[in-house]
């Protein structure tokens, strides 16, 4: 057994048996290998034809989604306008509430002054209807005269006429008669 060119043999046949096997286990690998690589073909040839028109759809998608944005924001504006339009038209209806309002009190007052002139009772002489259009301090000069009571007090009020006195001031002050007191109610209720 020391015989150098048998252990060589030895050997040479142990590297050929595990070649073998090795070659016989690589066979499949290799023929997985292959059909892999058939695969990656196929794949890259399915990639090459589908992926542009793939590509070409996400960007059209892509325009598309930009497109509706465009209208949902056109949309959200026009819907914004719309609310300002109908609160202008809110304001403008409570502005012609409001003249309606005014108006209507108007008309109401006007009525009132209406139906307070027609049921009025006329004047009962000519004397009266003319101290209508007078001013108050004529009007009384006018009532005093047709009641006669200026010849009872020219007396008491000439004096104070005649400094720039009124003689309704002058007659506040009172002469002192309870007469006198009635007269003056008299001709201040016919002034009004």
């Amino acid at each position: 057994m020391s015989d150098p060119i048998f252990w060589l043999g030895l050997s040479i046949l142990l590297v050929a048996v595990s070649l073998t096997a090795v070659l016989v286990t690589l066979i499949p690998a290799v023929q997985a290998l292959a059909r892999a690589a058939r695969s990656v073909e196929k794949l890259a040839d399915t990639l090459s034809r589908e992926f542009p028109p793939t590509l070409e759809a996400i960007r059209l998608t892509g325009l598309e989604i930009s497109e509706l944005t465009d209208d949902v924001s056109e949309g959200v504006q026009s819907a914004g306008e719309v609310v300002k339009q109908v609160d202008r038209s809110i304001g403008t209806a409570k502005k012609q509430a409001q003249n309606v309002q005014v108006t209507t009190r108007s008309v109401v007052t006007g009525i009132k002054a209406a139906w307070k002139s027609l049921t009025r009772k006329p004047p009962m002489s000519g004397a009266n209807r003319r101290s209508e259009r007078l001013s108050p301090s004529q009007r009384s000069a006018l009532s005093l005269r047709d009641s006669g009571l200026e010849d009872r007090y020219s007396g008491l009020y000439g004096a104070g006429a005649s400094n720039g006195e009124s003689p309704r001031l002058r007659g506040s002050e009172g002469s002192g008669s309870a007469g006198d007191t009635e007269d003056f109610e008299e001709v201040r209720s016919n002034d009004s």
